[in-house]
């Protein structure tokens, strides 16, 4: 069944979603990351979602973020896209969505109910400020021969938002992103990866669950509801 182009589409609340009662270490990343990311100054608000996605993941994004609700927790995407294209496909996942999605702008407050691409121009990180989150976009070298580079959000993540970051890698090709995600693991974060058999290629996955980066693996159509029931749990203390 086609999606509606120009309406957004009635879905359940977060509360729903999670109970399942209603269901439809890298060098170059280093060299981006400002050293200003302290997880352990002032308590923050709420989590956030920390997303890589490379070949396969316009589709797989959109399966994921459909379902969220319009009160979900904030969303942050890096997907390996070039720049002529992340503004329109932001925009298009806007109309099929209940939550507010936008190519991410430098300096802009991290909101719930909120998703945020990654500019195909730009590495984009998490920055702290107090009790608030902020968008940081940043035009430094390409890391693992990507800008955006996964491996330069997921460490900002790791350093800045520590354990009230959920991580999910979607399908893609190489390693991009694996090793940040292990630091996020390190640091409390919660992390899915995608299955190998929902994924158009088992690379970017794969590389974070041989690594250890990865608490499960899921199928795509599922991994909406089990992030929004990691978020409704709001475990502090996840699992190494």
């Amino acid at each position: 069944m086609p999606y509606p182009a120009n309406n957004k589409i009635s879905l359940p609340s977060i509360e729903e979603l999670a109970s399942g009662r209603r269901v439809l270490k890298a060098g170059g990343a280093d060299a981006v990351i400002s050293s200003d990311t302290s997880a352990s100054r002032s308590p923050a608000v709420g989590k956030l979602v920390i997303v890589g996605a490379s070949t396969g993941g316009t589709e797989a994004l959109r399966e994921f973020l459909i379902p969220m609700p319009a009160d979900g927790p904030a969303i942050l995407v890096t997907q390996h896209m070039p720049e002529a294209f992340t503004h329109s496909f932001a925009e298009r996942l806007n109309n099929l969505s209940r939550m507010t999605i936008t190519e991410a702008v430098h300096n802009e407050r991290i909101l719930p109910g909120h998703v945020y691409i990654a500019p195909g121009h730009s590495h984009m990180l998490v920055r702290r400020s107090g009790s608030s989150y902020f968008i940081e976009l940043n035009q430094s070298e390409p890391v693992n021969h990507h800008r955006p580079s996964v491996e330069v959000l997921f460490r900002s993540a790791a350093q800045c938002v520590g354990a009230n970051a959920i991580g999910v890698m979607l399908t893609g090709m190489g390693r991009d992103g694996a090793a940040a995600m292990l630091e996020m693991r390190e640091a409390g974060a919660y992390n899915f990866t995608q299955d190998e058999a929902s994924c158009v290629v088992y690379g970017m996955p794969r590389a974070a669950v041989e690594i250890g980066a990865s608490h499960e693996s899921v199928p795509v159509r599922e991994m909406a509801q089990r992030v929004l029931a990691r978020v409704m749990n709001g475990a502090t203390k996840n699992p190494l």
